[in-house]
Protein backbone atom coordinates (compact mmCIF):
# COMPACT_ATOMS: atom_id res chain seq x y z
CA UNK A 1 0.00 0.00 0.00
CA UNK A 2 1.07 3.57 -0.54
CA UNK A 3 1.46 5.66 2.61
CA UNK A 4 -0.51 8.50 1.05
CA UNK A 5 -3.43 6.11 0.45
CA UNK A 6 -3.31 5.06 4.09
CA UNK A 7 -3.24 8.71 5.19
CA UNK A 8 -6.15 9.49 2.88
CA UNK A 9 -8.16 6.70 4.57
CA UNK A 10 -7.87 8.31 8.01
CA UNK A 11 -7.56 12.00 7.10
CA UNK A 12 -11.17 12.87 8.09
CA UNK A 13 -10.60 11.28 11.52
CA UNK A 14 -7.47 13.35 12.15
CA UNK A 15 -9.40 16.63 12.30
CA UNK A 16 -10.56 15.94 15.84
CA UNK A 17 -7.24 14.73 17.28
CA UNK A 18 -3.79 16.07 18.12
CA UNK A 19 -1.46 14.88 15.35
CA UNK A 20 2.36 14.78 15.42
CA UNK A 21 4.30 13.68 12.34
CA UNK A 22 7.90 12.83 11.64
CA UNK A 23 9.95 14.68 9.06
CA UNK A 24 10.04 14.02 5.34
CA UNK A 25 7.57 11.99 3.31
CA UNK A 26 4.94 11.55 6.04
CA UNK A 27 4.83 15.28 6.76
CA UNK A 28 4.78 16.20 3.05
CA UNK A 29 2.02 13.73 2.21
CA UNK A 30 -0.14 14.75 5.16
CA UNK A 31 0.38 18.42 4.34
CA UNK A 32 -0.59 17.78 0.70
CA UNK A 33 -3.91 16.32 1.88
CA UNK A 34 -4.62 19.60 3.66
CA UNK A 35 -2.99 21.32 6.60
CA UNK A 36 -4.86 21.76 9.86
CA UNK A 37 -3.75 23.70 12.95
CA UNK A 38 -3.84 20.48 15.02
CA UNK A 39 -1.03 19.00 12.87
CA UNK A 40 2.54 19.41 14.10
CA UNK A 41 5.27 18.53 11.60
CA UNK A 42 8.48 17.52 13.42
CA UNK A 43 10.93 18.59 10.76
CA UNK A 44 14.61 18.36 11.76
CA UNK A 45 13.89 16.06 14.74
CA UNK A 46 14.15 12.53 13.42
CA UNK A 47 13.17 9.92 15.97
CA UNK A 48 11.37 12.20 18.41
CA UNK A 49 7.74 12.31 17.23
CA UNK A 50 6.80 9.41 19.52
CA UNK A 51 8.43 11.14 22.49
CA UNK A 52 6.57 14.39 21.83
CA UNK A 53 3.34 12.44 21.31
CA UNK A 54 3.83 10.66 24.63
CA UNK A 55 4.33 13.96 26.43
CA UNK A 56 1.20 15.43 24.86
CA UNK A 57 -0.86 12.34 25.68
CA UNK A 58 0.24 12.47 29.32
CA UNK A 59 -0.32 16.24 29.59
CA UNK A 60 -3.74 16.15 27.88
CA UNK A 61 -5.35 12.88 29.01
CA UNK A 62 -8.77 13.91 27.73
CA UNK A 63 -7.54 14.28 24.15
CA UNK A 64 -6.55 11.63 21.61
CA UNK A 65 -3.00 11.96 20.29
CA UNK A 66 -2.00 10.35 16.99
CA UNK A 67 1.70 10.04 16.14
CA UNK A 68 2.62 9.37 12.50
CA UNK A 69 6.06 7.77 12.65
CA UNK A 70 8.28 5.81 10.31
CA UNK A 71 10.53 2.78 10.59
CA UNK A 72 13.71 4.84 10.26
CA UNK A 73 12.63 7.28 12.94
CA UNK A 74 11.50 4.55 15.31
CA UNK A 75 14.74 2.63 14.81
CA UNK A 76 16.65 5.81 15.65
CA UNK A 77 14.85 6.01 19.02
CA UNK A 78 13.96 2.39 19.87
CA UNK A 79 13.92 3.17 23.58
CA UNK A 80 10.65 4.97 22.99
CA UNK A 81 8.86 1.60 22.79
CA UNK A 82 9.79 0.73 26.37
CA UNK A 83 8.87 4.23 27.53
CA UNK A 84 5.50 4.08 25.75
CA UNK A 85 4.90 0.67 27.34
CA UNK A 86 5.85 1.97 30.77
CA UNK A 87 3.47 4.94 30.76
CA UNK A 88 0.74 3.45 28.52
CA UNK A 89 -1.37 6.55 27.97
CA UNK A 90 -4.72 5.19 26.75
CA UNK A 91 -5.16 8.24 24.51
CA UNK A 92 -2.08 7.58 22.36
CA UNK A 93 -2.11 5.93 18.95
CA UNK A 94 1.42 5.44 17.60
CA UNK A 95 1.31 4.69 13.86
CA UNK A 96 4.54 3.45 12.29
CA UNK A 97 4.74 3.46 8.49
CA UNK A 98 7.30 0.76 7.68
CA UNK A 99 8.69 1.01 4.17
CA UNK A 100 12.04 -0.66 5.02
CA UNK A 101 13.75 2.47 3.76
CA UNK A 102 14.94 5.93 4.67
CA UNK A 103 13.08 7.15 1.59
CA UNK A 104 13.18 10.82 2.65
CA UNK A 105 16.98 10.90 2.64
CA UNK A 106 17.86 8.79 -0.37
CA UNK A 107 16.20 5.41 0.07
CA UNK A 108 18.81 3.64 2.16
CA UNK A 109 17.45 0.37 3.59
CA UNK A 110 16.53 0.19 7.27
CA UNK A 111 16.86 -2.85 9.52
CA UNK A 112 13.31 -3.89 8.64
CA UNK A 113 14.58 -4.61 5.11
CA UNK A 114 16.65 -7.46 6.54
CA UNK A 115 14.14 -8.96 8.96
CA UNK A 116 13.66 -6.67 11.96
CA UNK A 117 9.99 -6.78 12.94
CA UNK A 118 8.83 -3.57 14.62
CA UNK A 119 5.47 -5.02 15.67
CA UNK A 120 7.21 -7.86 17.50
CA UNK A 121 9.63 -5.38 19.09
CA UNK A 122 6.69 -3.30 20.34
CA UNK A 123 5.04 -6.41 21.78
CA UNK A 124 8.29 -7.48 23.45
CA UNK A 125 8.67 -3.98 24.92
CA UNK A 126 5.25 -4.35 26.55
CA UNK A 127 3.13 -2.05 24.41
CA UNK A 128 -0.39 -3.04 25.49
CA UNK A 129 -1.90 -3.34 22.00
CA UNK A 130 0.00 -3.81 18.75
CA UNK A 131 -1.82 -3.95 15.42
CA UNK A 132 -0.57 -4.50 11.88
CA UNK A 133 -1.89 -3.52 8.46
CA UNK A 134 -0.87 -4.13 4.87
CA UNK A 135 -3.82 -2.70 2.92
CA UNK A 136 -5.69 0.61 3.14
CA UNK A 137 -8.82 -1.24 4.36
CA UNK A 138 -6.87 -3.06 7.09
CA UNK A 139 -5.25 0.24 8.04
CA UNK A 140 -8.53 2.09 8.34
CA UNK A 141 -10.06 -0.74 10.40
CA UNK A 142 -7.06 -0.81 12.75
CA UNK A 143 -7.14 2.97 13.25
CA UNK A 144 -10.90 2.90 13.87
CA UNK A 145 -10.46 0.12 16.45
CA UNK A 146 -7.59 1.94 18.16
CA UNK A 147 -9.48 5.23 18.40
CA UNK A 148 -12.66 3.54 19.67
CA UNK A 149 -11.03 1.70 22.56
CA UNK A 150 -8.81 3.60 25.00
CA UNK A 151 -5.69 1.43 25.07
CA UNK A 152 -2.22 2.69 24.13
CA UNK A 153 -1.67 1.24 20.66
CA UNK A 154 1.19 0.91 18.20
CA UNK A 155 0.06 0.19 14.64
CA UNK A 156 2.72 -0.94 12.19
CA UNK A 157 1.60 -0.37 8.61
CA UNK A 158 3.65 -1.87 5.78
CA UNK A 159 3.91 0.64 2.93
CA UNK A 160 5.82 0.90 -0.31
CA UNK A 161 9.15 2.70 -0.34
CA UNK A 162 7.95 5.72 -2.27
CA UNK A 163 7.53 9.35 -1.44
CA UNK A 164 6.01 12.54 -2.76
CA UNK A 165 7.40 14.46 -5.74
CA UNK A 166 8.37 17.25 -3.35
CA UNK A 167 9.12 17.24 0.35
CA UNK A 168 8.63 20.99 0.64
CA UNK A 169 5.88 22.39 2.82
CA UNK A 170 4.57 25.84 1.96
CA UNK A 171 4.07 26.36 5.68
CA UNK A 172 6.85 28.05 7.60
CA UNK A 173 7.86 25.65 10.37
CA UNK A 174 7.95 28.44 12.94
CA UNK A 175 4.39 29.38 11.98
CA UNK A 176 3.43 25.69 12.36
CA UNK A 177 4.72 25.81 15.94
CA UNK A 178 2.68 28.95 16.67
CA UNK A 179 -0.48 27.47 15.11
CA UNK A 180 -0.06 24.23 17.01
CA UNK A 181 0.50 26.05 20.32
CA UNK A 182 -2.62 28.17 19.73
CA UNK A 183 -4.55 24.97 19.00
CA UNK A 184 -3.31 23.36 22.24
CA UNK A 185 -4.14 26.54 24.17
CA UNK A 186 -7.69 26.45 22.77
CA UNK A 187 -8.07 22.88 24.07
CA UNK A 188 -7.04 23.94 27.56
CA UNK A 189 -9.39 26.92 27.57
CA UNK A 190 -12.34 24.79 26.40
CA UNK A 191 -11.77 22.16 29.10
Amino acid sequence: MLRVDALREIYPELEQHIVVTIMGAVAAELYALGHRPNFFYMEHSMGLASSLGLGLALALPGRQVVVLDGDGSLLMNLGTLTTLARYRPPNLLHIVFDNSSLVSVGGFPTATASGTNLAEMARAAGVPRVLEAETPAQFRTAVTQALARPVMTTLVARVEASGPASYRLDLDLLENRFQFKRYLDSLRSSS
